[in-house]
């Protein structure tokens, strides 16, 4: 599948990746911080570090999330404005070359 190795690290479910994210990007995007209020700061680099993140799964999680915005419908400008963000962050989070 194009995200073969995205998805092999969630394990059989993506039940806790869906909700963890879903709490991350609320207070990332000035809502509610439910992530922060169950786990403390995101020290994203941090928490990703046990997993092997180069540009192909970069490019796979940045491929789910511009899939995802398409799907759900959210308005074009926003939506670039967002692939930006998400690039920043998924490339400064690469541990391997």
């Amino acid at each position: 599948t194009a995200y073969r190795e995205l998805r092999a690290v969630h394990g059989t479910t993506l039940d806790d990746a869906r909700d963890k994210l879903f709490w991350f990007l609320c207070g990332w995007l000035g809502g509610p911080n439910h992530y922060i209020e169950r786990f403390g700061h995101p020290r994203l680099r941090m928490r990703h570090m046990p997993f092997a993140i180069g540009i192909r799964e970069r490019d796979q999680w940045l491929a789910c999330m511009d899939q995802a915005m398409g799907e759900t419908g959210v308005p074009a400008d926003l939506r670039e404005r967002l692939k930006t963000s998400f690039f920043q962050t998924a490339d400064w989070m690469r541990n391997t070359p």
